[in-house]
């Protein structure tokens, strides 16, 4: 073979394997509004948090060349249509609504229902009679606002909606707002932190199969059934080899993948 054609062998091989490391690349789109203990930016500007190392622990099983890309959380369905990104990876709940439009993995934790929250002197449980005329916080565009707006708004003063569970979370602590409801882990987190002094689980609401998810997944497009498969083959492995349970510990002291 003469210099032209290891040349051109070279280059072809170098174009090759450059093609099919683009194909695996996968931007995988998460909500830019922080969400501890799931994601949040540290001092220096990187995300971390209990999701971002399972993303990165998936992606790393599945050989995907995954880039975090924040967006929206109200807009993120649409970007993965549009195909400004590639998955869904930011506590989505699989949801037969969702699934309309976009695909969902297997699960990579439980969303078992909804607690409400409120201050410690202040008498409430769980029911629309035991919210009536409360304000009630809930983040916007979720399955728990889909919960609220069915089964409490009627009891409610009010039902007030946030772009983020932070903002929600910082309305309760200073009184702005009565209550706040959101999922057993991410409640879990609050009273660990900024609401263990103020705050108090009151209970958790009435289930409706109708609405409450069968967990929480990666979200995909309908048509990327072979991205789908690497995802769910992912988390079956990082479950299998102890990588899931190896995050887990460092942020819950619970089961969160559940049954």
């Amino acid at each position: 073979m003469n210099v032209v054609s290891k040349l051109l062998t070279a280059a072809a091989i170098f174009c090759a394997s450059t093609l099919m490391a683009q194909a695996d690349q996968v931007k995988v789109g998460i909500a830019a509004e922080p969400s501890p203990p799931f994601f949040s930016l540290d001092a220096s500007g990187h995300w971390v948090g209990w999701e971002i190392e399972i993303i990165n622990a998936i992606c790393a099983e599945a050989k995907l060349d995954c880039v975090l890309t924040p967006v929206a959380w109200d807009g993120i369905i649409p970007s993965l249509t549009s195909k400004k990104i590639d998955v869904i990876m930011s506590g989505m709940s699989i949801t037969e609504k969702r699934k309309k439009t976009i695909d969902f993995s297997d699960k990579y934790f439980s969303d078992s229902g909804y607690t409400i929250v409120g201050p410690k002197d202040v008498t409430m449980d769980a029911t629309p009679e035991g919210l009536k005329g409360k304000i009630l916080g809930i983040q916007v565009s979720t399955n728990a606002e889909v919960y609220a707006s069915k089964h409490l708004k009627n009891s409610l003063a009010e039902l007030k909606t946030y772009q983020t569970q932070d903002e929600a979370q910082q309305d309760l602590v200073a009184g702005r707002i009565d209550a706040w409801m959101a999922s057993p882990i991410a409640v879990d987190s609050f009273l660990k932190t900024g609401g263990k002094t103020c705050c108090e689980i009151k209970g958790k609401v009435a289930n409706d199969p109708k609405i409450m998810a069968a967990g929480v997944g990666a979200g995909l497009r309908k048509e990327d059934a072979q991205l789908k498969e690497k995802i769910n083959a992912a988390i079956r492995g990082i479950r299998a080899n102890g990588k899931y349970n190896e995050i887990t510990k460092k942020y819950f002291d619970f089961d969160v993948y559940g049954e």
